[in-house]
């Protein structure tokens, strides 16, 4: 297990052929290589999660929401 951060797609981004689009992470739109999702393509709405700026796969709100409180819980020191 790796660990990932959750953004939501907002689009391609021209001239990389798909690889690489613009993800919103809390409000921070990020550039991010989707080029690994190639059996199943991420497009605008879907939510990720990325490591190291590829996105590693695909989840939906209820993963992402699970995975930013993963990240909160770890970020406060607090036992679960």
């Amino acid at each position: 297990m790796c660990l990932g951060i959750p953004g939501r797609v907002v689009g391609p981004i021209e001239g990389y052929h798909g690889q690489i689009a613009l993800v919103d992470v809390s409000g921070e739109q990020r550039t991010v290589n989707v080029g690994l999702l190639e059996d199943d393509p991420a497009g605008p709405g879907d939510w990720v999660i990325i490591h190291m700026g590829f996105a590693v796969e695909k989840t939906d709100a209820a993963g992402a929401a699970a995975a930013l409180a993963g990240l909160r819980l770890m970020g406060s020191g607090e036992e679960p």
